[in-house]
């Protein structure tokens, strides 16, 4: 075992012995906000516990910046009350023990990406040790580099480092991958999870649906300022219900397809027939029944792109 990876297992399991950390990170009780006559926020009642990856969804205007920003203390609640660890947002932030990542915002212009960082570990109680922030934003590499003089890939993954530099408990992330490209993405994403190794949240806004299929524990998709779906990915894409059907007919006539049991609609392209069915046993069975030659049968549900539309598609 590396040396490195010593002081890692070593930091982190100090970090879970030092402090005990109420059950709930992250609590929101009859929460609402407005801007003057635009509810963004409507009576939210949320719990999210410690030790969650937790993916924030919603489309433009659902709420999901306002209720950032109230998490962070920026923005300041019209009624209800919001609690990390138990304390108000205000303490959480003073104390380190919640830090973010928001879409954008200039870095400090001259210094080199380990001076910026460095700088900003220094505000807290706690910070995490320099070399290791580095090495989980994967910035060794560049930590000679001007800050102001980067990437927009590069710049995110800096913006990533500064949100861990307090060593957080809970990390706030709104749109952290915009920018990258698919590899940096990838990367980020693995950085993320070692970070959230140990009992550490992390509650994360993205428009990148399989962001939020490959990374949360849970999902909450707002819109119109309310919580309309909570549960995992699987539960998030039965909720969409309905299921599809497809295969080849080849040659054949697809004519009476929609009259088959459950079928809800048929969509005939590219040689593929597709069937959208409540009922895919039945389905199947009748078209096999039919007389038709099947080739290439496939059955799926819904996936996660699916089930946002179908869940927020009316708000």
């Amino acid at each position: 075992m590396s040396s490195r990876t010593q002081d890692r297992r070593h930091y982190a399991s100090g970090l879970c012995e030092s402090s005990v950390i109420p059950m709930n990170a992250i609590s929101f009780t009859g929460v609402s906000k407005s801007f003057g006559a635009v509810r963004a926020v409507e009576a939210l009642d949320l719990r999210i516990d410690s030790g969650q990856a937790v993916a924030l969804l919603g489309p433009n205007g659902a709420g999901k910046t306002t209720a950032i920003g109230m998490l962070l203390g920026l923005v300041r609640p019209s009624a209800g009350t919001v609690g990390v660890f138990g304390e108000s947002p205000d303490t959480a932030v003073r104390t380190g023990r919640i830090g973010a990542m928001l879409q954008d915002g200039a870095l400090v212009p001259g210094l080199t990406v380990r001076e910026v960082v460095d700088f900003v570990r220094g505000l807290y109680p706690e910070p995490m040790p320099l070399e290791e922030v580095l090495s989980l934003a994967d910035l060794a590499s560049l930590a000679k580099r001007r800050a102001d003089r980067l990437s927009g890939g590069q710049a995110q993954r800096v913006r990533f480092a500064l949100a861990i530099a307090g060593a957080p408990r809970l990390l706030v992330l709104d749109e952290p991958t915009s920018a990258m490209d698919v590899e940096s993405r990838r990367s980020f994403w693995a950085s993320m999870r070692a970070y959230a190794a140990g009992g550490r949240t992390v509650l994360f806004a993205t428009h990148y649906l399989e962001e939020a299929d490959e990374n949360a524990d849970r999902i909450i998709v707002m819109a119109a300022g309310r919580v309309v779906a909570d549960g995992t990915a699987q539960e998030i894409k039965a909720a969409a219900g309905g299921r599809t059907v497809r295969f080849t007919p080849g040659d054949q006539p697809t004519t009476g397809l929609d009259a088959l049991p459950g079928v809800t609609g048929i969509e005939v392209r590219g040689g593929s027939a597709q069937l959208s069915t409540t009922d895919p046993d039945a389905t199947v069975q009748a078209l096999y029944a039919s007389g038709i030659r099947v080739r290439d049968l496939e059955v799926k549900g819904a996936d996660l792109e699916e089930a946002f539309l179908s869940l927020t598609g009316d708000n």
